[in-house]
């Protein structure tokens, strides 16, 4: 089964359980990776019928399993994503004596790939984004692009690699006339002009929105706006400084989950790099987090040579800390820290996680939250 039947598999799946939001949403996954112009009208005028008829789920679920048998003959080129776009080695930047220095930083990205960047503030989360997106220059160490095809000139390399800072400029005049400018820039005719910007409209949720103009926009939808954008343009490698500043926990969910579907487009993926201090919504939908502390470079698949193994807990509970070691007496505890009112417990790499919450329910503990963070790079923030 190609990458795309699995696509179309999961998409069915979500419509026989009658999970229509998340489920309309990658179906129009779908239909994006078909690049057929024909597949994408159905799918503008599925999105129109479906606003207009918001009560009529049955009907709205045949109209989207026939649409989908089509999208599904149609064959989708899938693009590689085992080599490298971007290598980055011991990439240091200083800002002179006794102030702030990122480095040395070594990675390499690849499309199909989410990369989650954390930090507290001042940590030099920005300056690196800046860096890989030849913003600002750095110091030391080589910083090569490899895309498929090599660009042309600054102009192609922007295309392929967007940087979108936290701030974003105004827009003026209909939000939808913005996008199609965009793609007339790229000498797209008119009618596949027209059929590309209404289809990015329609994924990104703006359908009720595009001929509001950008004060009228909420900041969640400034940022889906600019999304919009960028993505007509066909990125290869997207930077998001802080894209969830300013929004509420669902938006922040909705928008991660739709970053992480479209960065792994069948036929065009993108490497995807976002830079944000929501730890545990990041780390849901990215393949690597990386840390930075002190302009230092950390990642999620590190061992932090502190603890080692050990297997690390956090807890929110109103139970005192000799409750808490009372409960944790026949186990290997290794220490028991309270941190920013969270209590963080490091046991023996022999300890299971399954045998603390059976002990904490015997106890009766009243657990407000509680958390495995041995391989999050939340154990980085609390050690």
């Amino acid at each position: 089964m190609t990458k795309h039947q699995q696509r179309v598999k999961e998409v069915e799946d979500f419509f026989n359980n009658k999970d229509t939001v998340l489920g309309f949403r990658k179906l129009l996954d779908s239909a994006m990776d078909t690049q057929d112009m024909d597949i994408y009208k159905e799918a503008i005028a599925l999105t129109d019928w479906k606003e207009q008829h918001p009560g009529f789920t049955e009907e709205f679920i045949e109209r989207s399993k026939t649409l989908l048998k089509k999208i599904e003959k149609v064959h989708v080129e899938e693009y590689p994503v085992e080599r490298p776009i971007l290598k980055a080695e011991n990439i240091q930047k200083s800002y002179g004596a006794n102030r702030f220095s990122l480095g040395p930083v070594s990675m390499e990205i690849r499309k199909g790939q989410v990369y989650g960047l954390v930090g507290e503030n001042g940590n030099g989360k920005t300056t690196l984004l800046r860096i890989l997106a030849k913003e600002i220059s750095f110091n030391k160490g080589n910083l090569d692009y490899l895309f498929k095809v090599e660009p042309k000139n600054e102009y192609d390399l922007r295309t392929k690699l967007v940087y979108i800072p936290q701030r974003t400029a105004k827009w003026y005049g209909s939000l939808k006339d913005n996008l199609k400018f965009v793609l007339a820039n790229y000498g797209v005719s008119p009618e596949e002009n027209e059929t590309r910007t209404l289809m990015m409209i329609a994924r990104l949720g703006l359908w009720n929105y595009k001929h509001l103009k950008w004060s009228e926009l909420s900041s969640g939808y400034k940022m889906r706006f600019e999304l919009a954008r960028t993505l007509l343009r066909k990125p290869e490698m997207l930077l998001l400084d802080e894209p969830l500043a300013n929004l509420d926990v669902l938006a922040q969910q909705i928008i991660l989950e739709d970053l992480k579907s479209i960065a792994n487009s069948v036929n065009h993926p993108i490497a995807l790099i976002l830079s944000s201090q929501q730890l545990y919504e990041v780390e849901k939908v990215s393949d690597k987090v990386i840390f930075l502390k002190n302009g230092q470079y950390k990642d999620n698949s590190e061992q932090d040579e502190a603890v080692e193994d050990d297997l690390i807990i956090e807890m929110d509970t109103s139970a005192s800390r000799e409750e808490l070691l009372e409960v944790f007496q026949n186990f290997k505890l290794q220490r028991l820290n309270y941190n920013g009112g969270m209590y963080v417990a490091y046991f023996d790499p022999e300890t299971g996680f399954h045998e603390v919450m059976t002990a904490l329910g015997n106890a009766k503990t009243n657990m407000v939250y509680i958390r495995n963070i041995s391989s999050s790079t939340r154990r980085f923030f609390v050690n």
